[in-house]
């Protein structure tokens, strides 16, 4: 019996190691051939080019400087390989002076492990004719990789920097983001170049290659291109954007010129910068010195600025009025102050309007009349008429991070501030002061709202590929302000070709325009004061910003003209020759016909 078990047993055994031989040999040789597959078969993906961006004349605004990068062979500062490490290093300062050594020794330490089986990038980017000499001597080397790693670059520098945007390297944060970018190493940053960058940046390529036990290539089993290189065409004309830099020459603020369907043809935000900085870097120094500057000079002011909207917002008010609780035929009479909320509320002019209706209102801007207006439609109306009009709100720009400014209301204070509204604050939002923050670029487009009686969505972008932009526009008017919107558009007309008109004196356009100056506070009059101090003779921090809104020609609106200068003054004075001058410019490049 004990023999029959031990052979039981015995047999037992066998059969079990038999079955788990062939289960090994034979059924799991799938799995493992897959297994060693993973082994064998690499698969690499092959980073982009960035797209190209160009202006409605397919002139370029930014391109990618042809240049290489330079690669060491991982597990190089290992016991066995430091001297190879380092002879590698002082061959490749040698021969390249330029490269800082240090910088060079950082960029390896930072993703050598012995996880990492891949080259490691020590030179970013090193342009075409410096490496070209030497090239043949590193390509030799086994433990040097050249690659090609185009850099962006901008012809036009600092020529609108804001609006274009620069690229630069993708951190952590970005990483984590969009995986891509540990591939590409460059993401847009800010303007066009962020807004549009899942589409300028491409979709990589693959290479799949079978590789040795020593991780070396035997055979490029399979290779797919990369989309790349994709075409973004603006609307803007590089020749109107240089023209309208050296007219903001010196000066803080904003500027934008727009068709009627939204296309921006040129904008600028100022003082500005060279975009090529970003890219290769700057300087701690110059960093501060930008960064500190009261100016602003990293802020697009365009989307980011935020301004007391002055006088610009009277034709929309006055619109207001006269379609709902008065009419065009109310008026008041100005005598320059008016006792509100033991305050007192004053015309910009000293001995007051005396008999003002709407388009006299307009025309010479009176105060007066948009207080007592306001005390008759009411906070509610206004607020909520003026953020149907545009403000309050995202433009829709494609530009990222756009501001909505604040219109504010009863309910904006009780939720900020936790505040009851007084009478006052109705009165001062009624000449677009007090808490009331608008864009440059909000003001531009309810510009085009009094001119057409539409509301456009402005863009930058002409074509996205072959791929044609198509204008949006909101119709935002009510029957009864459509009715009453040609006398507002009159009354601006006179803004720029009455005798009394704001703007008139100081315009030399040679095309008939309509708009609205504005001369916004940036300090608080006191009450006990009787004689306003001038402008000019202010501390500069001090002085009013000084707007300008246009739009022409009179009789046939094709374009907005909008200019905000940052202390500027008085706004027809310190804007209006700009305005002109952009006007005139649009005559000479063939935008508008005489």
């Amino acid at each position: 019996m004990k023999i029959k078990f031990i052979i039981f047993v015995f047999v037992s055994i066998w059969l079990a190691l038999i079955v788990r031989v062939f289960f090994l040999a034979v059924e799991s040789n799938s799995y493992y051939s897959k297994l060693s597959m993973k082994n064998t078969i690499k698969h690499e993906q092959i980073a982009p080019i960035r797209g190209t961006i160009v202006d409605r004349h397919n002139r370029p605004l930014a391109i990618n400087e042809l240049g290489f990068k330079i690669s060491l062979a991982p597990h190089l500062r290992s016991k066995k390989s430091m001297k190879k490490f380092n002879q590698e290093v002082d061959l490749l300062v040698k021969l390249l002076p330029s490269l800082n050594k240090q910088k060079i020794i950082k960029n390896y330490i930072k993703k050598d492990s012995l996880y990492n089986h891949n080259f490691i990038d020590v030179v970013h980017f090193i342009p075409y004719e410096e490496i070209m000499p030497v090239y043949s001597v590193l390509n030799l080397r086994e433990n040097i990789l050249i690659s090609s790693a185009p850099k962006r670059f901008y012809p036009y520098k600092n020529v609108a920097a804001h609006m274009i945007g620069y690229v630069a390297r993708a951190n952590k944060k970005d990483i984590d983001q969009d995986h891509l970018l540990e591939l590409i190493g460059y993401t847009g940053k800010t303007g066009i170049e962020r807004y549009y960058n899942k589409y300028l940046q491409g979709i990589p390529g693959t290479r799949e290659i079978k590789v040795n036990a020593n991780n070396l290539e035997v055979e490029e089993l399979h290779y797919k291109t990369a989309d790349e290189n994709r075409k973004l065409t603006l609307a803007l004309d590089i020749e109107l954007q240089k023209y309208i830099s050296t007219l903001f020459e010196n000066k803080v603020g904003a500027i934008v010129v727009m068709d009627m369907n939204g296309s921006i043809l040129a904008a600028g935000s100022f003082p500005n910068y060279d975009l090529n900085i970003f890219v290769s870097g700057m300087s701690y120094d110059m960093y501060n010195k930008l960064s500190s500057s009261l100016d602003h000079p990293f802020t697009n002011k365009l989307v980011n600025g935020l301004y007391p909207p002055g006088s610009t917002i009277k034709p929309m008010l006055g619109l207001l009025y006269i379609s709902t609780d008065l009419n065009k035929y109310w008026s008041v009479d100005c005598q320059s102050s008016l006792p509100l909320g033991g305050r007192i509320f004053r015309c910009w002019k000293k001995d007051g309007h005396r008999h003002t209706d709407i388009v006299k209102a307009v025309r010479e801007s009176c105060d007066d009349y948009f207080y007592k207006g306001s005390l008759i439609v009411g906070n509610a109306k206004m607020s909520q008429a003026l953020k149907r009009y545009g403000l309050g709100r995202k433009t829709g720009v494609d530009l990222p991070n756009e501001f909505i400014g604040v219109v504010p209301s009863r309910e904006w204070k009780r939720q900020k501030y936790n505040k009851i509204w007084n009478i006052g604050e109705t009165a001062n939002m009624s000449i677009g002061q007090g808490d009331f923050l608008t864009t440059p670029l909000q003001i531009a487009q309810q510009t085009a709202l009094m001119a057409t009686a539409k509301l456009p969505t402005p863009h930058f972008v002409q074509k996205i590929g072959e791929q044609t932009y198509e204008p949006r526009f909101e119709n935002v008017l009510t029957k009864e302000e459509l009715k009453e919107l040609p006398t507002i558009q009159r009354a601006m007309y006179e803004v720029c070709n009455s005798p009394h008109g704001t703007a008139t004196g100081y315009l030399h356009s040679k095309v008939k325009i309509a708009g609205k100056t504005g001369t916004a506070q940036v300090v608080a009059i006191k009450q006990d004061i009787q004689k306003r101090q001038l402008e000019h003779e202010m501390a500069y921090y001090n002085r009013s910003h000084a707007w300008f809104t246009s739009y022409g020609p009179y009789k046939n609106p094709q374009y907005v003209v909008m200019a905000m200068i940052e202390h500027g003054g008085h706004g027809g004075q310190a804007a209006g020759g700009i305005v002109s001058d952009v006007y005139n410019k649009l005559l000479e490049l063939g935008y508008i016909k005489k």
